[in-house]
C-alpha cells in the first residue's frame, strides 16, 4: 500500500509496475507513450480506425491480425503503415490495425478490467476530461523507453506528455503527479524543442523520423478520446 499513492485522487507511476499497483484501485488509467504508441493510436482513431495493441515481437502477430481483420502496422505492412505518427495520417475509412509496441502497447495489455486511455500531448485536454467523467481516481502511467538490456528508461517525452494530462485533472495530486506537472510547465512554452533535444527525440530524427517528433509535440491539436473497448483502441463516442 506504501507504494498505490491511494491518498490522492491523481496518481502517477512508470511503467509495468505502475500499471500493476495502480490500475486496480483507479476508476480509470490513461497510458502515455509520446514516441510513438500513444501519439499514432491518437491520430489512427481520430481517423475512424480500430487500433488493436500487441506483444512486440511477437510471432503470433499475423495470426492474430487475420483473426480480427486487420492488417499488422510494421515494417513489412504493404501500405507503410507501422509504429510511426506520420505514417498512419491518411487511412482509409474503418481501418483495422495491429500495432505491436514494446511500451505502449505492452502497458496496455496489461490494465485488466479498468477503463484503458491513451494520452498524448495532441490530446491531453480531451482525454483528461474524459477520464474525470468516469471517477475521481485517475492513474497516468508514462510508459518510458527501454535500455539495450531491456530495462526501464525514464524519458522526457512521456514525463511530458502524464504532466500535460495532469494540469487538466482536478483532485488531490500525489508527489509524483505534481512532479510530471512541474515538469511540463517548465518546457510547455517550448515543447518542439524539449522533445526534439531529449534522448528519444534525438533517437527519432538520427533514423529519418523528424516528422513523427514534430506530430507528437503538437500541444491540444487533437479532441480524440482513444478508449480501450474488447482488445481494441477507438474514438470514445
Amino acid at each position: 500500500m506504501i507504494f498505490d499513492q491511494a491518498e490522492y485522487n491523481v496518481r502517477c507511476e512508470w511503467g509495468k509496475q505502475g500499471v500493476t499497483r495502480l490500475a486496480p484501485i483507479s476508476d480509470v488509467i490513461i497510458i502515455v507513450d509520446v514516441l510513438s504508441f500513444s501519439t499514432a493510436v491518437d491520430i489512427a482513431t481520430s481517423q475512424g480506425a480500430f487500433v488493436y495493441p500487441y506483444r512486440w515481437q511477437d510471432e503470433t502477430v499475423y495470426e492474430f491480425a487475420r483473426s480480427v481483420a486487420a492488417e499488422v502496422a510494421d515494417k513489412n505492412n504493404p501500405h507503410g503503415y507501422r509504429l510511426s505518427p506520420a505514417s498512419l495520417q491518411a487511412l482509409p475509412a474503418d481501418m483495422r490495425l495491429v500495432l505491436p509496441s514494446p511500451n505502449g502497447s505492452e502497458l496496455s495489455l496489461s490494465t485488466g478490467a479498468t477503463p484503458t486511455l491513451a494520452g498524448c500531448l495532441r490530446n491531453c485536454r480531451a482525454v483528461a476530461e474524459s477520464a474525470m467523467k468516469r471517477g475521481s481516481n485517475i492513474a497516468v502511467i508514462p510508459a518510458g523507453e527501454r535500455w539495450e538490456d531491456g530495462t526501464l528508461r525514464p524519458c522526457v517525452e512521456d514525463w511530458l506528455g502524464a504532466g500535460a494530462i495532469i494540469s487538466h485533472l482536478r483532485g488531490a495530486l500525489s508527489p509524483e503527479a505534481e512532479a510530471a506537472l512541474a515538469v511540463f510547465e517548465k518546457a510547455a512554452g517550448n515543447l518542439l524543442q524539449y522533445v526534439q533535444a531529449c534522448s528519444s527525440g534525438k533517437e527519432k530524427i538520427h533514423r529519418g523520423e523528424a516528422r513523427d517528433v514534430m506530430l507528437a509535440a503538437e500541444l491540444k491539436a487533437s479532441d480524440t478520446v482513444p478508449e480501450l473497448i474488447n482488445g481494441a483502441y477507438r474514438q470514445e463516442v
